[in-house]
């Protein structure tokens, strides 16, 4: 009798409870947490201020986002919270409306998720082809680092920020090389902190920005009126929002599960965004998204693999930000200047603009990405950027398919035959009784047009042909185009008598075939 073989256990994912039953895997996550926090506060400050509102805004956004997720969230140990690319959308708004439109313009935008979300907009992302992807990223890292040049180069900045910020730079380049149990982000505040307070350095610092927390969040309110003129200013600012904050968070997501081995629910993690905006928006915050900077740190360096790390992140941010708040009021714009170069250097995907990868890439999808980039550059706006590329792409894609289909031409009936839209050189076209086309591909608007053309109506007339048939069994009809077009193949035969018979449609396009033929002209 043979025995069954063994196969090797595959070890459990860990679960929340799992992680609390175990000391081990428990204190992984919390630490995994604190460190992950630590990396968010250098963040969640600069993008406050890239969005025009205090730090006290972005820290408890963040905080509030991370903890909301931890239990709404499709993606364990994915770290939401306020982000530079929402950020980024609604700094125009409250430069050019006021900061008292955050509120709904945030609740709005979580509403407009939380619709996505149950619709299952997350499906749609496999329409969005690399090229968007990989423009929108290289944009996002674009409008970042523009965003610090005012720090740079504005009206009262000192001349001792630059070598400050260059500082700052050179340890979050060369810290890892000594150790990455700490951040090098945190290691580069501190330090570039320390130099400006010893040396009694007079340079711009985050609190010259605005306040910072000295207390948990309260409940805030609408304090707009709410009719068709606040929607009409706050509507396009939310739902770029939206988009922009759902594009990222899969994306991040789609590499969580790539890190980990796993799957997830985006369908969760699409509403649930929305909801994690919401709540945040009510207790004063700014809108966020999932961090794909603070989601590797969590999951590839800290080795979090549960809600506990995300929970414990949002709650450490709040609690350092309390506590710290003198300290935090002290450090350096320059610090912070660092750190956001910095994202934009991780964050730009500098293999996409490599000699050898653009020699190897389609024209077409370079030029996409180049559009995007400059569309959302000029436009200052993300969402407009993705949408032009998905235009573009889809239209780049639709003309590549319309010259992929084929049309056979075979005398069925006589000595003649012969492929594509003339007769065979040398055929006797007064044999030909019956002809049959077939025809290969997808069949669609833009290729439907030119199936018309494939046809070779003078030389079957000529040659007495009683009978034509179109064999379809190596195509599908997709849309009404290509109805109208086999419709207009047959009246253009029938005008000189001669029988058509479309033969051989698979089940969809017998079905939209029966439903429109000769009801479209």
């Amino acid at each position: 009798m043979t025995s069954a073989a063994v196969l090797p256990s595959t070890p459990a994912v860990p679960t929340v409870l799992s992680a609390l039953r175990s000391p081990r895997l428990l204190t992984r996550e919390v630490l995994a947490g604190v460190v992950t926090a630590l990396a968010l506060i250098p963040e969640a400050i600069s993008f406050s201020i890239v969005a025009g509102v205090d730090p006290a805004v972005g820290l408890f956004s963040s905080f509030v986002i991370a903890v909301v997720i931890a239990f709404v969230g499709g993606r364990p140990a994915m770290v939401s919270a306020a982000a530079g690319s929402v950020a980024l959308v609604i700094a125009p708004m409250v430069r050019d409306h006021g900061i008292e439109y955050l509120v709904p313009t945030i609740v709005l935008g979580g509403v407009f998720q939380l619709v996505l979300g149950f619709m299952g907009v997350s499906r749609l992302m496999r329409f969005i082809p690399r090229s968007v992807n990989v423009a929108f990223v290289n944009a996002l890292a674009i409008l970042i680092f523009t965003a610090q040049l005012p720090n740079l180069f504005g009206r009262d900045v000192p001349a001792i920020v630059w070598p400050l910020t260059a500082l700052g730079i050179a340890i979050i380049v060369f810290f890892p090389f000594v150790t990455k149990a700490v951040p090098a982000p945190l290691i580069a505040v501190v330090v570039v902190t320390v130099i400006t307070l010893v040396a009694g350095l007079d340079v711009p610092t985050v609190g010259d920005k605005g306040s910072l927390p000295d207390s948990l969040p309260g409940f805030s309110g609408i304090q707009v009126p709410l009719d068709l003129d606040t929607l009409g200013i706050i509507a396009p600012y939310a739902f770029g929002m939206a988009i922009v904050g759902l594009i990222e968070t899969l994306l991040t997501a789609q590499l969580v599960d790539a890190i980990t081995d796993t799957g997830s629910s985006k369908w969760r993690e699409s509403w649930g965004q929305g909801v994690a905006n919401v709540v945040s928006a009510f207790f004063g915050g700014t809108g966020g998204c999932a961090m794909i900077g603070q989601t590797v740190i969590n999951v590839k360096t800290a080795g979090a693999r549960t809600r506990i790390s995300t929970f414990v992140a949002g709650v450490a941010v709040l609690v350092l930000t309390v506590s710290l708040r003198d300290v935090v009021a002290e450090i350096p714009m320059a610090a912070l200047t660092a750190v956001m170069i910095m994202v934009c250097v991780a964050t730009f995907d500098w293999h996409s603009i490599r000699p050898n990868t653009l020699r190897r890439m389609p024209l077409g999808e370079t030029v996409i990405m180049i559009i995007t980039v400059v569309v959302v550059v000029f436009t200052d706006n993300l969402a407009t950027g993705v949408l032009v590329g998905v235009v573009l792409a889809a239209l780049v894609f639709a003309r590549r398919v319309s010259h992929v289909v084929d049309v056979e031409r075979t005398v069925q009936s006589g000595a003649a035959s012969g492929a594509g839209p003339g007769a065979t050189p040398g055929a006797d076209p007064g044999a030909a009784s019956v002809v049959r086309y077939r025809v290969r591909g997808a069949l669609f608007f833009a290729s439907s047009s030119d199936l018309v053309t494939r046809f070779s109506y003078p030389e079957d007339r000529l040659a007495g042909t009683v009978r034509v048939e179109i064999d379809m069994s190596e195509a599908h009809i997709w849309d009404a185009s290509t109805v109208a077009a086999l419709d207009a193949v047959e009246l253009r035969y029938r005008q000189h008598g001669i029988e058509v018979e479309v033969l051989n449609l698979n089940t969809g396009s017998i079905r939209l075939h029966s439903r429109l033929s000769g009801h479209l002209g």
